[in-house]
């Protein structure tokens, strides 16, 4: 489900995939609805593809969304106040206890609770690939 959901470098927010073109991506606003191109230009990631340092290796984006919907119970989180009150660490070591202080820095975090809310607010309860799990069972 995060596969089709892109962060665009210099646009804020993040996009829905609607459709693909020669050269161009139609994308939908998560935030607003609104409809717009991306060009092959434009620096774009899919948060499918987004990793986090961890001391155990790297955990996919998804994993630690839903530790993010666990630990807050599904209820958005102030970022504006944890950077006020400079918790972002500490708000995020609750949520990821064995994450690499020295290469996540806080304005991955910030990042990483900003999309949380954004993907709240699109509705969006469940964030893990479940299509891992099924690939699990094929290879054993």
């Amino acid at each position: 489900m995060l596969r089709t959901i892109l962060s665009v470098t210099g646009k804020p927010g993040l996009f829905k995939i609607l459709s693909q073109g020669k050269g161009v991506i139609i994308a939908e606003d998560l935030q607003t609805g609104k409809r717009t191109p991306i060009h092959l230009r434009d620096k774009v990631v899919s948060l499918g593809d987004i990793a986090m340092y961890t001391e155990s290796g790297d955990t996919p984006l998804g994993e630690i969304l839903d530790k993010v919907y666990a630990w807050k119970n599904g209820e958005t989180i102030d970022v504006k106040a944890l950077v006020a009150e400079k918790g972002l660490r500490n708000a995020f070591e609750q949520v990821v206890e064995d994450y690499d202080r020295d290469r996540v820095y806080e304005a991955d975090i910030k990042k990483l609770f900003t999309w949380y809310n954004i993907l709240l607010a699109a509705g969006f309860t469940k964030f893990a690939e479940e299509v891992e799990a099924s690939e699990e069972v094929e290879t054993e």
